[in-house]
């Protein structure tokens, strides 16, 4: 169990990460990166996405073509990606949009994704580079000018139509970040047009500000297993989840928050228990999780021969507990993703003597497994 422990501690640190390029580019920063050196990296890697995106401008607009001699526009994401880092990624304005991190346009930087809803289905159809200051370079297909062309959130069509923005590196310190206006590209005419069209920093439309919510549906299983005790098999039991989940932008804040029935079965105690907690989390690779469980069966523990037993399982709050996700894979539907959970079970020592190990191990439960959500709305 010492070695299954300290895999699953390596793997945690190696690959828990706040957006999905922080690792596994030739740019990224190493893992024993200082908090500068990393945001440096991630700027270097930012500004070269940028400067390969430039080089394309007047390119045609050509459905999807990813070459220089046409570009769609998750064409043109996907080629200046892989001209600047070497990286390939989601062939579609929808899979960049499930692929990428969610932020607010409040706090988008240079080298983010806009995102937008073009056409009547209500579906993601559309894709800019974020290049600070309201104004992004993106391939279009219709108006005034088509191909790859500067355009501002200012413009009342881009306005109209944006359904929310997202990243592809990790965010950048404040205190850190480079000069947008560096970045916001050096098409004069289309400066004069921002100018006209109003301020910079006025209000793009009701959910510019607050991102685009979305609701999710899933499934989860993770066995539980026996780490702190000698006796008994190596699996302790399972738990499971049919969970929903809400990302979250009324406080100005991107949070997760999410509702789960989790039955489970503990084979040490000898119950099924049935917790439906409510999640809460800044996103989906950590979130904390309480409420009340429905505890069925005499819980009790043999150690040593002896039969010790517990009381309280069900309660109103019936388990506490931490679910972190090493990493997501993010589909076009969804995503899935491994997870590691420990949580508290409220159950009381009812023996005459107390045991700490004993106890303990009754009130604590660790698991590992798989959960998968798919994209409602």
């Amino acid at each position: 169990m010492r070695v299954v422990f300290s895999i699953l501690l390596i793997f945690i640190s190696v690959n828990a990460i706040a957006a999905p390029l922080e690792s596994g580019y030739a740019l990224a920063p190493k893992a024993t990166a200082s908090p500068e050196e990393r945001a440096k990296a991630y700027i270097e890697a930012r500004q070269r996405v940028i400067e390969a995106s430039k080089k394309y401008e007047g390119t045609p607009y050509r459905y999807g073509g990813m070459t220089s001699k046409g570009l769609d526009c998750s064409g043109f994401i996907c080629l200046s990606f892989m001209d600047a880092l070497g990286v390939a990624l989601p062939r579609s304005a929808s899979g960049l949009f499930s692929w990428a991190e969610r932020t607010t346009l409040d706090e988008a930087q240079p080298g983010d994704f806009l995102f937008f809803k073009t056409g009547r289905s209500g579906a993601i159809t559309h894709v800019g580079l974020y290049l600070g200051e309201r104004r992004f370079i993106h391939s279009a297909s219709s108006g005034d000018k088509t191909g790859v062309i500067y355009s501002s959130l200012d413009e009342k069509y881009w306005a109209n139509s944006y359904a929310g923005a997202g990243r592809a590196f990790p965010e950048i310190p404040s205190n850190l970040i480079f000069d947008n206006t560096s970045m916001a590209g050096n098409s004069g005419a289309a400066r004069k047009r921002s100018r006209q069209n109003g301020t910079r920093k006025t209000a793009v439309s009701s959910n510019s500000g607050s991102g685009e919510s979305r609701l999710l549906a899933g499934v989860a299983f993770a066995p539980s297993w026996n780490g702190f005790i000698n006796e008994g098999d190596l699996f302790r039991g399972f738990t499971s989840q049919l969970c929903f989940s809400v990302d979250a932008y009324s406080l100005g804040k991107r949070m997760v928050i999410g509702l789960e029935l989790r039955p489970e079965y503990d084979g040490a105690l000898g119950v099924f228990r049935l917790p439906i907690t409510l999640s809460l989390g800044a996103n989906y690779k950590f979130r904390v999780f309480a409420g009340p469980v429905l505890s069925f069966g005499d819980a009790s523990l043999t150690i040593d021969g002896h039969q010790r037993h517990y009381s309280g399982g069900t309660s109103w709050l019936g388990t506490v507990g931490l679910t972190a996700a090493p990493f997501i894979i993010k589909t076009q539907k969804g995503e899935i993703a491994p997870y590691i959970e420990a949580a508290w079970q409220s159950y009381i020592n009812d023996n005459s003597d107390f045991d700490f190990k004993s106890d303990f191990y009754a009130g604590f439960r660790f698991s590992t497994g798989i959960r998968w959500l798919i994209n409602i709305l």
